[in-house]
């Protein structure tokens, strides 16, 4: 890949416990340009430790270990507190799962927009506001004005996350990182979600590192998709690919999602393989 914004080589995170230590993610390697890279497994498989690792999010009982972690021209894994400052939520921004948890519910729906605005530019606060209206209009929010002076719980969850991405967006990041942004939306509110996430991305070239249990969503949303199993990356594959995954665990994994067109009464159990923790990954058909 030619001038990749993140490059990740052989990061590790391990959490020492009391009776055992446990590797959480083990020697992941990869990188992201202007693109969507979904990242998916199940619950535990690393997906979200990866991610805040990035941000140095990493819990203080854990530690981090990596050959390079690099952004653009910041060395992640050697940057000061003061640094990353400059990283989180201006040149990499992070969509949560839930809104309800993710908003202040004390402050007003544009004061938060505007904040994030205000945090990264030294404007006045008229001028943040009026950024911050234009940002929820630009991810489809009908009576921006009405919408702005509302508290968190007087929203609906669909209008939550579209909120969650206008602040996410507003310091135009290159890089969103989403995890699991449409879980807790129906199916409509979910489409139209992803529908205006795709379409900021697109007007502003930002790369996206998408967190994901939906292997169905990830075919048809993203470029390409990294499986996660144990802690390490079992399959790299092109999206549009996937349903020609070589590796058993992506390919049980997508022999468990519910079929409309092949109704079971019981949904299959992905069979594991302890040669998994340290057999061959594949990337694009091609075992590594």
């Amino acid at each position: 890949m030619n001038n990749p914004l993140l490059e990740v080589e052989n990061l590790s995170i391990l959490f020492k416990g009391a009776h055992e230590d446990n590797l959480a993610v083990r020697d992941v390697s990869f990188q992201v340009g202007r693109e969507k890279v979904a990242i998916v497994g199940e619950s535990g498989s690393g997906k979200s430790q990866t991610c805040r690792a990035l941000l140095k999010l990493t819990p203080k009982i854990g530690q981090v270990r990596a050959a390079k972690m690099r952004f653009g021209e910041f060395d992640l894994l050697n940057a000061s507190e003061r640094q990353m400052r400059t990283v989180r939520g201006n040149r990499i921004s992070m969509i949560l799962q839930d809104p309800r948890f993710s908003l202040n519910p004390l402050m007003r729906i544009g004061d938060q927009v505007a904040e994030a605005w205000r945090l990264h530019r030294r404007v006045s606060k008229e001028e943040a506001r009026a950024r911050a209206l234009e940002m929820l209009e630009s991810v489809h929010i009908r009576e921006v004005a009405k919408v702005a002076r509302l508290y968190p719980h007087e929203i609906s969850g669909g209008m939550g996350q579209r909120v969650m991405i206008a602040m996410m967006l507003i310091p135009e990041p290159d890089l969103i990182i989403a995890d699991e942004p449409t879980s807790a939306l129906d199916v409509t509110v979910r489409r139209q979600v992803l529908s205006i996430l795709d379409e900021q991305l697109q007007r502003r070239q930002t790369g996206l590192l998408f967190i994901t249990h939906d292997l169905n969503l990830v075919s048809r949303f993203c470029d390409r998709v990294l499986v996660m199993y144990a802690g390490r990356i079992v399959e790299e594959i092109r999206a549009s690919e996937l349903d020609q995954a070589c590796h058993p665990y992506t390919q049980a994994l997508l022999a468990s999602q519910p079929r409309l067109r092949e109704p079971v009464e019981t949904l299959r159990v992905p069979t594991r393989d302890p040669a998994w923790l340290n057999g061959p990954s594949y990337r694009n058909g091609v075992a590594q």
